[in-house]
Protein backbone atom coordinates (compact mmCIF):
# COMPACT_ATOMS: atom_id res chain seq x y z
CA UNK A 1 0.00 0.00 0.00
CA UNK A 2 1.24 3.50 -0.81
CA UNK A 3 2.97 5.57 1.83
CA UNK A 4 0.63 8.23 3.26
CA UNK A 5 2.87 11.04 1.98
CA UNK A 6 2.89 9.64 -1.55
CA UNK A 7 -0.88 9.20 -1.51
CA UNK A 8 -1.50 12.79 -0.50
CA UNK A 9 1.14 14.23 -2.81
CA UNK A 10 -0.32 12.43 -5.80
CA UNK A 11 -3.80 13.76 -5.01
CA UNK A 12 -2.65 17.37 -4.75
CA UNK A 13 -0.34 17.43 -7.78
CA UNK A 14 -3.00 18.94 -10.00
CA UNK A 15 -3.34 21.81 -7.54
CA UNK A 16 0.24 23.06 -7.94
CA UNK A 17 -0.30 26.26 -6.01
CA UNK A 18 -1.68 24.53 -2.90
CA UNK A 19 1.37 25.54 -0.83
CA UNK A 20 1.15 29.17 -1.96
CA UNK A 21 -2.60 29.44 -1.31
CA UNK A 22 -2.23 27.75 2.06
CA UNK A 23 0.63 30.05 3.11
CA UNK A 24 -1.50 33.08 2.23
CA UNK A 25 -4.35 31.80 4.42
CA UNK A 26 -2.10 30.84 7.32
CA UNK A 27 0.17 33.87 7.31
CA UNK A 28 3.21 31.60 7.72
CA UNK A 29 4.95 28.78 5.85
CA UNK A 30 3.82 25.33 6.99
CA UNK A 31 6.54 22.98 8.16
CA UNK A 32 4.79 19.63 7.65
CA UNK A 33 2.53 19.98 4.62
CA UNK A 34 1.05 16.49 5.04
CA UNK A 35 -1.15 17.64 7.95
CA UNK A 36 -2.70 20.36 5.81
CA UNK A 37 -3.25 18.06 2.85
CA UNK A 38 -5.14 15.72 5.16
CA UNK A 39 -7.16 18.69 6.45
CA UNK A 40 -8.40 19.34 2.94
CA UNK A 41 -9.11 15.71 1.99
CA UNK A 42 -12.79 14.71 1.99
CA UNK A 43 -13.85 11.22 3.03
CA UNK A 44 -15.28 10.62 -0.47
CA UNK A 45 -11.68 10.15 -1.70
CA UNK A 46 -11.72 6.90 0.32
CA UNK A 47 -7.99 7.06 1.08
CA UNK A 48 -6.27 4.91 3.71
CA UNK A 49 -2.75 4.66 5.07
CA UNK A 50 -0.64 1.49 5.29
CA UNK A 51 -2.44 0.49 8.51
CA UNK A 52 -5.88 0.88 6.99
CA UNK A 53 -6.71 4.12 8.80
CA UNK A 54 -8.84 6.61 6.91
CA UNK A 55 -7.11 9.70 5.53
CA UNK A 56 -9.50 12.66 5.65
CA UNK A 57 -10.17 15.82 7.63
CA UNK A 58 -12.60 14.40 10.20
CA UNK A 59 -10.10 13.58 12.98
CA UNK A 60 -8.40 16.93 12.49
CA UNK A 61 -11.81 18.58 12.71
CA UNK A 62 -12.23 17.05 16.18
CA UNK A 63 -8.81 18.33 17.27
CA UNK A 64 -9.41 21.79 15.81
CA UNK A 65 -12.80 22.09 17.49
CA UNK A 66 -11.26 21.45 20.92
CA UNK A 67 -8.37 23.83 20.30
CA UNK A 68 -10.61 26.62 19.01
CA UNK A 69 -12.90 26.25 22.00
CA UNK A 70 -9.95 26.45 24.41
CA UNK A 71 -8.55 29.62 22.81
CA UNK A 72 -11.95 31.32 22.75
CA UNK A 73 -12.64 30.32 26.37
CA UNK A 74 -9.31 31.79 27.47
CA UNK A 75 -9.97 35.02 25.57
CA UNK A 76 -13.42 35.48 27.09
CA UNK A 77 -12.19 34.67 30.59
CA UNK A 78 -9.59 37.44 30.35
CA UNK A 79 -11.70 39.89 28.35
CA UNK A 80 -14.85 39.73 30.51
CA UNK A 81 -13.77 39.40 34.18
CA UNK A 82 -17.33 40.13 35.34
CA UNK A 83 -18.88 37.28 33.32
CA UNK A 84 -20.07 34.24 35.25
CA UNK A 85 -19.84 30.66 33.97
CA UNK A 86 -23.24 30.77 32.26
CA UNK A 87 -22.47 34.04 30.48
CA UNK A 88 -19.03 32.87 29.30
CA UNK A 89 -20.45 29.56 28.06
CA UNK A 90 -23.19 31.30 26.11
CA UNK A 91 -20.75 33.77 24.55
CA UNK A 92 -18.35 31.00 23.56
CA UNK A 93 -21.21 29.11 21.95
CA UNK A 94 -22.04 32.17 19.85
CA UNK A 95 -18.47 32.50 18.61
CA UNK A 96 -17.97 28.82 17.76
CA UNK A 97 -21.49 28.24 16.45
CA UNK A 98 -21.76 26.20 13.26
CA UNK A 99 -23.20 29.21 11.46
CA UNK A 100 -20.22 31.38 12.42
CA UNK A 101 -17.63 28.73 11.56
CA UNK A 102 -19.25 28.25 8.15
CA UNK A 103 -18.99 31.99 7.60
CA UNK A 104 -15.29 31.91 8.49
CA UNK A 105 -14.64 29.01 6.14
CA UNK A 106 -16.47 30.74 3.29
CA UNK A 107 -14.61 34.02 3.85
CA UNK A 108 -11.31 32.16 3.47
CA UNK A 109 -12.54 30.22 0.41
CA UNK A 110 -11.34 26.98 1.99
CA UNK A 111 -13.66 24.93 -0.20
CA UNK A 112 -11.44 25.76 -3.18
CA UNK A 113 -8.64 23.62 -1.72
CA UNK A 114 -10.72 20.56 -0.85
CA UNK A 115 -9.97 17.29 -2.62
CA UNK A 116 -13.21 15.37 -3.12
CA UNK A 117 -15.12 13.15 -5.52
CA UNK A 118 -18.27 15.10 -4.71
CA UNK A 119 -19.03 18.15 -6.90
CA UNK A 120 -18.66 21.39 -4.86
CA UNK A 121 -22.31 22.29 -5.44
CA UNK A 122 -23.43 19.13 -3.63
CA UNK A 123 -21.65 19.81 -0.35
CA UNK A 124 -23.75 20.71 2.66
CA UNK A 125 -23.28 24.16 4.24
CA UNK A 126 -21.31 22.74 7.16
CA UNK A 127 -18.35 21.72 4.97
CA UNK A 128 -16.97 25.27 5.33
CA UNK A 129 -16.88 25.17 9.13
CA UNK A 130 -15.67 21.57 9.20
CA UNK A 131 -12.66 22.40 7.04
CA UNK A 132 -11.92 25.50 9.10
CA UNK A 133 -11.74 23.38 12.27
CA UNK A 134 -9.62 20.77 10.48
CA UNK A 135 -7.23 23.51 9.41
CA UNK A 136 -6.80 24.57 13.05
CA UNK A 137 -6.14 20.93 13.94
CA UNK A 138 -3.44 20.78 11.26
CA UNK A 139 -1.82 23.97 12.60
CA UNK A 140 -1.80 22.43 16.08
CA UNK A 141 0.05 19.33 14.87
CA UNK A 142 2.42 21.32 12.68
CA UNK A 143 3.24 24.33 14.88
CA UNK A 144 1.69 23.78 18.31
CA UNK A 145 -0.85 25.56 20.50
CA UNK A 146 0.72 29.05 20.40
CA UNK A 147 0.61 29.18 16.61
CA UNK A 148 -3.03 28.06 16.73
CA UNK A 149 -3.74 30.84 19.19
CA UNK A 150 -2.12 33.46 16.93
CA UNK A 151 -4.05 32.19 13.90
CA UNK A 152 -7.37 32.22 15.79
CA UNK A 153 -6.75 35.75 17.04
CA UNK A 154 -5.91 36.90 13.53
CA UNK A 155 -8.73 35.12 11.69
CA UNK A 156 -11.48 34.92 14.32
CA UNK A 157 -11.14 37.12 17.38
CA UNK A 158 -9.79 40.38 15.95
CA UNK A 159 -12.08 40.63 12.88
CA UNK A 160 -15.23 38.99 14.26
CA UNK A 161 -15.40 38.98 18.06
CA UNK A 162 -17.05 42.08 19.47
CA UNK A 163 -18.48 41.39 22.94
CA UNK A 164 -21.24 44.00 22.76
CA UNK A 165 -22.43 42.80 19.36
CA UNK A 166 -22.30 39.15 20.40
CA UNK A 167 -24.42 39.80 23.47
CA UNK A 168 -27.35 40.61 21.19
CA UNK A 169 -26.73 37.83 18.68
CA UNK A 170 -29.04 34.83 18.49
CA UNK A 171 -27.37 31.52 17.55
CA UNK A 172 -30.48 29.37 17.41
CA UNK A 173 -34.00 30.76 17.52
CA UNK A 174 -35.32 27.28 18.21
CA UNK A 175 -33.12 26.86 21.30
CA UNK A 176 -34.11 30.32 22.48
CA UNK A 177 -37.80 29.60 22.04
CA UNK A 178 -37.58 26.26 23.84
CA UNK A 179 -35.69 27.87 26.73
CA UNK A 180 -38.31 30.62 26.97
CA UNK A 181 -41.23 28.16 26.87
CA UNK A 182 -39.68 26.04 29.59
CA UNK A 183 -39.04 29.06 31.77
CA UNK A 184 -42.58 30.38 31.28
CA UNK A 185 -44.14 26.89 31.71
CA UNK A 186 -45.60 26.96 28.20
CA UNK A 187 -46.16 23.93 25.99
CA UNK A 188 -44.77 23.94 22.46
CA UNK A 189 -44.88 21.62 19.47
CA UNK A 190 -43.34 21.53 16.00
CA UNK A 191 -45.67 19.79 13.58
CA UNK A 192 -43.43 18.98 10.60
CA UNK A 193 -44.62 17.34 7.41
CA UNK A 194 -43.22 16.79 3.95
CA UNK A 195 -44.44 19.38 1.49
CA UNK A 196 -46.03 17.93 -1.65
CA UNK A 197 -45.49 21.03 -3.81
CA UNK A 198 -44.10 21.09 -7.33
CA UNK A 199 -40.52 21.98 -6.38
CA UNK A 200 -37.68 19.91 -7.83
CA UNK A 201 -36.06 19.82 -4.38
CA UNK A 202 -38.01 18.22 -1.54
CA UNK A 203 -39.38 20.72 1.00
CA UNK A 204 -40.75 20.44 4.51
CA UNK A 205 -43.35 22.60 6.16
CA UNK A 206 -43.78 23.20 9.86
CA UNK A 207 -46.46 24.63 12.11
CA UNK A 208 -45.20 25.87 15.46
CA UNK A 209 -47.71 25.84 18.29
CA UNK A 210 -47.37 27.40 21.74
CA UNK A 211 -50.02 26.46 24.29
CA UNK A 212 -51.92 24.67 21.52
CA UNK A 213 -52.11 27.83 19.38
CA UNK A 214 -50.30 28.05 16.03
CA UNK A 215 -47.96 31.06 16.25
CA UNK A 216 -45.75 30.55 13.17
CA UNK A 217 -45.43 28.59 9.94
CA UNK A 218 -42.43 28.02 7.71
CA UNK A 219 -41.18 26.01 4.76
CA UNK A 220 -37.62 24.93 3.88
CA UNK A 221 -35.52 22.20 2.27
CA UNK A 222 -34.95 20.35 5.56
CA UNK A 223 -36.87 19.77 8.78
CA UNK A 224 -34.18 21.53 10.80
CA UNK A 225 -34.23 24.63 8.60
CA UNK A 226 -38.02 24.77 8.62
CA UNK A 227 -38.15 24.56 12.42
CA UNK A 228 -35.51 27.26 12.79
CA UNK A 229 -37.33 29.51 10.32
CA UNK A 230 -40.63 29.10 12.19
CA UNK A 231 -38.87 29.71 15.51
CA UNK A 232 -37.39 32.94 14.19
CA UNK A 233 -40.83 34.16 13.15
CA UNK A 234 -42.19 33.26 16.56
CA UNK A 235 -39.31 35.12 18.20
CA UNK A 236 -40.22 38.35 16.46
CA UNK A 237 -43.86 37.83 17.41
CA UNK A 238 -42.83 37.57 21.09
CA UNK A 239 -39.69 39.69 20.85
CA UNK A 240 -40.41 42.00 23.79
CA UNK A 241 -40.72 38.97 26.07
CA UNK A 242 -38.07 36.67 24.61
CA UNK A 243 -35.29 39.24 24.05
CA UNK A 244 -34.37 38.96 27.73
CA UNK A 245 -33.25 35.39 27.08
CA UNK A 246 -30.51 36.36 24.60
Amino acid sequence: MKNIRNILNSRFKRNGNFFMQLTKILGFKPKHIKFYKTAFTHRSMNLRDSKGNAINYERLEFLGDATLSAVIASHLYLEVPSGDEGYLTKMRSKIVSREHLNELGRDLNLIDLVESKIPPGQFGDNIHGNIFEALIGAIFLDKGYRSCEKFIYKRVIIPYVDIETLEGKVISYKSLLIEWCQKEKKTFRYNVYEDTGNDEVRHFSVKLSIDEKIVAKARATSKKKAEEKASKRAFFAFQSKMSKMI
